[in-house]
């Protein structure tokens, strides 16, 4: 977790359930709260002027959700959207920067997740950008493997489909699937029972 769940429910956060497919915020919207996962996963996306979903990333469990956003006036570049059941735990805004200022160690930890989580984002946009299958779909992997406290060979289960893959890096299903079978061959990732661990 990001911030104890004690100290946000003192700050007066309060627990937001939704089903699969809900929408928490959509592009365009002002950011309101602060969120932050206690179970299950939302996919930050967008879709382009031919209706082509495009994910940003799926963000699991103790994480935030587009929390540097609270700390300057721009709408969401994205949307944010439930994969199944999740639940959330829902600051607001004047009361998330009002914790900060209480609690300077928080918001040094805070200072401290963004700067990793932009370095990552900046690593992941370079590999994305390259012309290699093989490199941008590395990229992802390490991108969501960098928010994992083990970081040990084959110790992290990729929260991705193939077809999420594919969505992030902008290649074809059938790439990524090709691509994570010969990552395979080489022992930079395993498969078991279908699911990638890197």
């Amino acid at each position: 977790m990001l911030i104890p769940e004690e100290l946000l429910r003192k700050y007066g956060a309060t627990i937001k359930n939704y089903k699969q497919g809900d929408v928490i915020f959509n592009e365009n919207d002002t950011p309101k709260y602060y969120y932050q996962i206690i179970k299950g996963k939302i996919k930050l996306n967008h879709y382009n002027e031919e209706g082509k979903e495009l994910i940003f990333a799926i963000l699991d469990e103790g994480l935030s959700v587009c929390e540097m956003l609270l700390f300057i006036d721009y709408s969401y570049p994205v949307n944010a959207v439930a994969c199944g059941k999740v639940s959330v735990l829902r600051l607001s805004k004047m009361n998330f920067l009002q914790m900060l200022d209480d609690n300077v160690d928080i918001s040094r930890n805070v200072n401290k997740f963004l700067a990793e989580r932009l370095y990552q984002k900046y690593i992941m946009l370079e590999n994305n950008s390259s012309k290699y299958a093989n490199i941008r779909i590395k990229g992802v992997l390490d991108y969501h493997k960098s928010f994992s406290p083990d970081q040990s060979p084959f110790s992290f289960a990729v929260p991705l489909t193939r077809n999420q893959i594919a969505a992030m890096t902008g290649l074809r299903t059938e790439t990524v699937i090709r691509n994570i079978k010969k990552f395979e061959k080489e022992g930079i990732l395993k498969i078991i029972s279908g699911k990638i661990y890197f």
